[in-house]
């Protein structure tokens, strides 16, 4: 509990020292500010609480606020819509008891869900909260060749990310790709903080990367749901591709990522290139006599082991 008090009292800390009185409308004051953002008492004022109120709140003691008061406080903080959800993610993880918390593993998706993986004619997989890649499609796992290469299981984005000197020739929007996916991990830090995997996952970069170190301390969050990936492929070269997620309700805690490229473009032609080179490695493999899968060849159906919370 004391950590999570801590994360309570980081992210409220880092979020009221953005905030400057002018950008909330309040007189800067005289005198020297010893705060580069809001004060306590001009966060408590503009979220209409009193300051013993906001100042416990920040201390990390959030069990049992209503969501009328952690709104007032989202407003006064113009948190946007990922920051105001951690937020409230915060309060229910303080509030909820430590049996609720834990979710059962997710080792595969349902076979329906495989099934609308290999319908789609763009790369596509699944994944849940910690970046592992849960199940893909045949052009998803060749677009990620690179992190099936790996043989640390289960395929985590951030773990390849952060770990893999590889990354840096894979994303080419390196520094953006390492704030993206630090954020991604916030989010489901504090949707789920009792997640051992999670939390292994979150030491594991810690201990051996700095630059997650750092971005880890800004206490940044964002929702994954559209936007657009810039990839080195060591196969088909550049790409720019569309994505959108999708939460899948019926599996809690599981997303659908579809890549998509436009109609004529280089990198629509070069998903062409893609996916007959998957094809014909798996064709290969298959006429090997091949039974299992190998790290280099892409296959049909790739439900991706996970581990367990």
């Amino acid at each position: 509990m004391d950590n999570h008090r801590s994360e309570v009292r980081d992210f409220l800390v880092t979020r009221r020292g953005r905030v400057t009185p002018a950008q909330a409308g309040l007189p800067a004051g005289l005198g020297t500010r010893r705060v580069a953002g809001l004060r306590r008492s001009e966060v408590a004022q503009l979220a209409g609480v009193s300051v013993e109120y906001y100042t416990q709140l920040e201390r990390g003691s959030i069990r049992g606020a209503s969501d009328s008061v952690l709104d007032a406080v989202a407003r006064a903080l113009q948190l946007d819509e990922a920051e105001r959800t951690h937020l409230f993610d915060l309060a229910r993880a303080a509030s909820s008891g430590t049996a609720a918390r834990r979710r059962p593993p997710v080792r595969w998706v349902r076979a329906s869900i495989q099934q609308i993986l290999d319908a789609q004619l763009s790369p596509a997989w699944v994944c849940n909260g910690r970046g592992d890649i849960v199940a893909t499609n045949l052009l998803g796992r060749a677009l990620n060749s690179p992190l099936f290469d790996e043989a640390v299981l289960p395929v985590n984005l951030a773990r390849f990310r952060f770990l893999n000197p590889d990354a840096v020739d894979f994303f080419r929007d390196w520094e953006a790709t390492g704030r993206d996916s630090v954020a991604a991990l916030r989010v489901e830090a504090g949707r789920n903080p009792y997640d051992k995997a999670l939390t292994d996952l979150i030491g594991e970069l810690s201990t051996r990367s700095e630059e997650f170190r750092t971005l880890w301390a800004t206490h940044d969050v964002r929702l994954h749901r559209t936007g657009t990936k810039r990839l080195r492929h060591p196969v088909v070269g550049d790409l720019d591709l569309a994505y959108e997620g999708l939460d899948l309700p019926s599996d809690p805690g599981l997303a659908l990522f579809i890549y998509t490229a436009d109609p004529g473009s280089r990198s629509h032609q070069a998903l062409d290139l893609l996916a007959s080179w998957a094809a014909s490695d798996a064709i290969q493999e298959r006429d090997a006599g091949h039974g299992g899968q190998t790290r280099n060849a892409p296959h049909p159906t790739t439900s991706t082991p996970t581990s367990s919370s």
